[in-house]
C-alpha cells in the first residue's frame, strides 16, 4: 500500500488511478501528514456477495439480542 501526501496527489492523479486500476494497488492520501482518503479499485465480488444474501433472513424474533452468540468458541 502506498501512501503520498495531497499535494503530490493532485497533480499525478490520472496516473495514480491508472496504476490503481491496472495494478490492483491501494493508495492512502495524506493532509499534513494524517491518513484521510484511501482509494482502491472496485471489486465487482462484493457486490454479488451482497447480491446473494438479499433476502435470506426470513424471520428475526428479537433484532436486539446477539446473533449466534454460542457459537463463538471464545465463549465456550
Amino acid at each position: 500500500m502506498q501512501t503520498i501526501s495531497k499535494s503530490q496527489f493532485k497533480p499525478k492523479s490520472l496516473q495514480y488511478f491508472r496504476e490503481i486500476q491496472e495494478k490492483g494497488l491501494e493508495i492512502i492520501i495524506t493532509d499534513h501528514g494524517k491518513p484521510v482518503v484511501k482509494i482502491s479499485p472496485f471489486q465487482k465480488d462484493s457486490q454479488v456477495i451482497l447480491e446473494e444474501l438479499r433476502n435470506s433472513v426470513l424471520k428475526y424474533e428479537d433484532p436486539l439480542e446477539p446473533v449466534g452468540e454460542d457459537e463463538w468458541d471464545v465463549l465456550k
